[in-house]
């Protein structure tokens, strides 16, 4: 992903993410929705579907695992699609939503990390890693259309869009929440949520694990706008317009200036913090307590 002026976006170090997928169906296309007559061709998996629209340069990407929380899989097919469209030169745009009811994102995927052997722990911190970074310095502009519940996981996938529609429900809260479940933000995170709300309000927020409701989403500047929950996906495609309406190379070459000094931190220190949050998450009391929230969840289900 070369810029004119010979700038590049995406950063050297990332992983080939294919490497980690097991055991996926990624790749497999259909007809769109209603013909459309542009060619244009679904894909995806079980876990993501893309539905691309060749004619306005704008896929719609859909999580559609359930719960959509962040397993290593659903990590690396989002990645893989990410880097599909990205690759194509029709796109320039990804609306980012969700196809499950009432939740966006759930978060990390704590079976991930509850009872696993540091190697596994390693490679699922990795697949984090990568999809922000990917995420994060995309060329392509990403809207997050915030349909949903958008805690932990949710709200740093969301972060690293460049806009956020959220749906007006109470009940679709929106934050970074991990200090409730005794662990902690990494500093690339922290670094992000400070980008966006300030050094004051991400102070406290991460440190009291705040899910913001939609009106206090959008006064602390986390959502850009909030809407009645059936106009999520047109305002999403209005927003788009507007970004779309700022010539690529001005835009892209904003965006690399605004975000690199961050992502060159994680960059920096990519191996360290994969060994800190191993030996963070691997701690005996630190297991006891991922066991215990997982339990209480398998509870509240049965």
């Amino acid at each position: 992903m070369a810029l004119a002026s010979g700038v590049r976006f995406a950063p050297r170090a990332l992983l080939r993410p294919w490497a980690l997928l097991r055991g996926t169906t990624l790749g497999r296309t259909e007809p769109a929705a209603g013909g459309g007559g542009d060619g244009a061709r679904r894909f995806g998996s079980q876990r993501v579907l893309v539905e691309p629209d060749a004619a306005s340069g704008v896929a719609v990407m859909k999580l559609r695992n359930p719960s959509n929380a962040l397993s290593l899989e659903l990590l690396t097919e989002l990645v893989i699609s990410l880097e599909k469209l990205e690759n194509d030169k029709t796109f320039r745009g990804i609306i980012l939503t969700s196809d499950c009811p009432r939740v966006f994102c759930a978060g990390l995927d704590l079976t991930e990390i509850c009872g696993r052997n540091p190697a596994h722990c390693a490679e699922y911190w990795k697949a984090m890693q990568e999809l922000w970074l990917r995420m994060y310095l995309s060329s392509l502009v990403l809207v997050a259309a915030i349909n949903g519940a958008c805690p932990a996981g949710g709200c740093i996938i969301a972060l690293s869009c460049d806009c956020r529609v959220l749906a007006d429900n109470p009940k679709y809260r929106i934050g970074l929440n991990e200090t409730l479940l005794g662990i902690i933000a990494p500093f690339w995170l922290k670094d992000t949520y400070v980008n966006t709300i300030g050094h004051r309000a991400s102070e406290q927020a991460l440190q009291l694990g705040s899910l913001f409701p939609p009106a206090e989403a959008l006064q602390v500047g986390l959502v850009d706008q909030v809407v009645p929950e059936d106009q999520v996906q047109s305002t999403a495609l209005s927003e788009m317009a507007r970004w779309l309406a700022v010539p690529d190379h001005a835009r892209q070459l904003t965006k690399n200036m605004m975000r690199k000094a961050t992502a060159d931190r994680l960059l920096r220190q990519r191996d360290a913090d994969t060994q800190n949050f191993v030996s963070f998450v691997c701690r005996d009391s630190i297991q006891k307590s991922l066991q215990a929230y997982l339990e209480k969840l398998r509870q509240r289900k049965g």
